[in-house]
């Protein structure tokens, strides 16, 4: 009995983890984002599920879902690529910034309270999610891509030092900030954000790896903070889908994309702040 048990749950964590890779690929593709804020709250319910420590189920959820975003934003890459939308100069410059800014991130974060970073993935979801909202009217005061590499170098640090406190790649902070400080188009930035976050999750998953080495009480299977079983199903399920996404995205309007990425953030970041728990739901 118990052996059919754990049996069925294991059937379930493969299954939900199989269909989170799924929307994480689509969401990649569509809105240029690495589909952390999706991953983490799945990853850290399915660990603390199979009785992990919750501060450890938290790093492991960061630094995997960091790992997963390299090859899912690659994919996305290629497909807006193919469709003139990725402005390579700025990409390459937000990325390597982000590169180093997401090693710092993560090395912080693998030392910091797994509720305190809860919170901050929450809160850094609904900045997002408001900076957003006015992105188009903002937009219209800088009708050109800035062309110095200054604004570059700085964004893509910052990001990137966000990205491996969460384990986010950053687009939810990139895409909103290229659209109203940097000139982009909503499809230029979802494209190009493409590019950066590859970067950040290169850096992000470095540091968790070697953060987490020898650390006791982690799953099997894992590397560091990365649980490999984790990445192998989040990862192939995302890599299928993310064209879906960037065909998708070209075939509705920025103000539809938009409306889609607000409501998923705002839904994700007070569920992350613990919004949900207060209220008993």
């Amino acid at each position: 009995m118990q052996v059919a048990m754990i049996a069925e749950s294991m059937l379930i964590y493969i299954v939900v983890l199989l269909l989170t890779g799924m929307v994480v690929g689509f969401a990649c593709g569509m809105l240029g984002v690495g589909g952390g804020f999706i991953m983490v709250p799945v990853q850290i319910w399915a660990l603390t599920s199979m009785g992990v420590d919750p501060t450890l189920s938290t790093r492991v959820a960061f630094g995997t879902s960091l790992a997963v975003i390299l090859p899912t934003s690659l994919c996305g890459c290629h497909g807006h690529n193919c469709r003139g939308v990725v402005l390579w100069r700025p990409g390459v410059t937000l990325g390597l910034s982000g590169l180093v800014g997401a090693f710092l991130g993560g090395t912080i974060a693998a030392h910091a309270p797994g509720e305190l970073l809860r919170m901050l993935f929450g809160v850094i979801i609904m900045g997002g999610a408001l900076r957003m909202i006015y992105a188009r009217d903002l937009r219209r005061g800088r009708p050109e891509v800035v062309s110095s590499l200054w604004p570059y170098i700085l964004w893509g640090t910052t990001v990137g030092v966000i990205s491996g406190l969460a384990g986010i790649g950053g687009g939810v902070i990139l895409v909103p900030a290229m659209v109203i400080a940097m000139g982009f188009t909503m499809y230029q930035a979802v494209g190009t954000s493409t590019v950066a976050i590859a970067f950040n999750a290169v850096g992000g998953t470095i540091a968790y790896a070697i953060n987490g080495w020898g650390v006791a009480g982690l799953p099997a299977y894992c590397v560091g903070y990365i649980d490999l079983l984790q990445f192998v199903l989040l990862a192939g399920a995302s890599m299928l889908t993310a064209h879906w996404g960037v065909n998708f995205t070209h075939k509705i309007s920025e103000e539809k994309l938009k409306k889609v990425f607000i409501a998923l953030m705002i839904l994700i970041g007070l569920k992350m702040m613990g919004l949900f728990d207060w209220v008993g739901f």
